[in-house]
């Protein structure tokens, strides 16, 4: 995560001046003096204050110095500090950062410095405006409001902090995966290359035990990784992945399909880096929206370009999508799609099998624990009793689509939203442990 330079001072006329509620005060005082004074005492107290306070107006008239410190890349989901600083001589301020509606901030205004949380709750790039800045004059009776510094961008990156978790796991044989474990110890290669002294990371299923005996010290099998493998995320980004899933990504901003889908091929590309596999990427609906051939340490290229897509309303084409994978180097292919409407998943049934005949094809979706809870739940009346029936009958097309998709040679596999990630990733690994690449 970057941190954003300090905001320059912006060279702008003065802003508003406004009296205080301190100077509002004292004119109701002495406008009390008009009913027991002679009238020209309480004129010539309010003329003072007035003119005080147009003094202390013109004493902060100069923009203050502003220097917010915000990270430049943000991560959905993750809490990250914003810092403004105020530098306006040794007069009072209040300083008031505004944020767009799909960025949280708390606190979002304080006296002098302001150090607040800002949590993303959406994808995407975002403007973060100038702070607004109230100086108030020596004696409390003006002020001045300023805005002076520049607005921000904001890149609002996937789930990274999972992602790297995933890749951590991976590095440190920590992953565990029932399918990863059946042959060789991390699930990362089978070919045996060398036996050297045991450390302390390794994982116990790695340990020589005939070999630790002839040298009386603990020694590990070596395995060698099969690198330079292609692994393509093909991501739909048509109108079905802009389906809400049950997941919550903050109040009044729901996840949808395609946040998780994204959040699961960034950590699908970061496993990749960490192997030594080339990653790429297509993004599409009725188009190809974004393509990155395969190659060596590109997961943070595929980030990149992929981090701020959003839904369409189009159809999407997977026939496309597919043909602009092309025949070259075999390559583990994972579709991120929705295979909940059967209609919308005819297109995807009839071009699996040709993409399966050169890769291996994995086709990835979100399962919304909403609908299973439907029908695990007992019906309280006549509603949920329909709500249920409908629910069924979704979830009998999903799985003739899921077993036509198998039927092509693709494998299938579903998972609630915050585990899909572990769920594709280790698809990964199986494949590159049963030689499937």
């Amino acid at each position: 995560m970057s941190t954003a330079a300090p905001l320059p001072v912006r060279a702008s006329r003065p802003g508003p001046m406004s009296p205080t509620p301190r100077l509002a005060l004292l004119l109701a005082a002495t406008a009390l003096g008009f009913l027991f004074l002679p009238p020209a005492l309480p004129a010539l107290i309010a003329l003072a204050l007035l003119a005080g306070a147009a003094g202390d107006a013109l004493a902060v008239r100069r923009p203050p110095r502003v220097a917010r410190s915000v990270p430049g890349i943000l991560a959905r989901g993750v809490p990250a500090q914003v810092v403004v600083d105020v530098d306006a001589g040794g007069a009072a301020t209040r300083v008031r950062q505004p944020v767009p509606p799909d960025l949280d901030l708390e606190p979002r205004e304080a006296d002098g410095p302001l150090t607040a949380t800002v949590v993303p709750r959406r994808r995407g790039r975002h403007a973060l405006p100038a702070p607004a800045v109230r100086v108030e004059g020596r004696f409390g009776l003006g002020r001045v409001h300023h805005r002076p510094a520049e607005e921000a961008e904001v890149l609002v990156y996937p789930d990274m902090p999972a992602a790297h978790r995933l890749v951590v796991a991976v590095r440190q044989g920590r992953f565990r995966d029932p399918g990863v474990l059946t042959r060789g110890p991390l699930g990362l290669g089978t070919d045996f290359e060398s036996i050297r002294d045991y450390l302390p990371d390794d994982d116990i299923r790695q340990v020589n035990w005939r070999a630790s005996a002839r040298t009386g010290r603990p020694m590990s099998n070596q395995y060698r990784v099969e690198q330079d493998r292609n692994v393509i995320c093909c991501i739909d980004a048509g109108r079905l992945m802009a389906a809400p899933v049950s997941a919550d990504a903050g109040p009044g901003v729901p996840l949808t399909r395609l946040d998780a889908a994204l959040d699961a091929a960034v950590a699908v590309v970061l496993v990749a880096d960490e192997i030594g596999d080339q990653a790429g990427a297509i993004a599409f609906d009725s188009t190809v929206r974004r393509r990155l051939s395969p190659r060596r340490r590109g997961g943070r290229a595929v980030v990149e370009a992929i981090f701020d897509l959003e839904p369409t309303t189009a159809d999407s084409d997977y026939e496309l999508a597919f043909r602009n994978i092309g025949g070259g180097k075999r390559a583990l292919v994972i579709v991120f799609t929705d295979l909940l409407e059967e209609g919308a998943a005819r297109s995807l049934v009839e071009a699996v099998p040709v993409l399966a005949r050169r890769h291996h094809v994995v086709v990835a979706g979100v399962r919304d624990p909403d609908l299973d809870r439907a029908v695990r739940t007992p019906p309280s009346g006549v509603r949920d009793v329909l709500a249920a029936s409908v629910v069924v009958e979704a979830l009998d097309a999903r799985a003739r689509v899921v077993a036509q998709l198998r039927r092509g040679g693709a494998e299938v596999l579903e998972a609630p939203p915050d585990q899909l990630a572990a769920a594709c990733v280790g698809a990964y690994l199986r494949a590159k442990a049963r030689s499937r690449l």
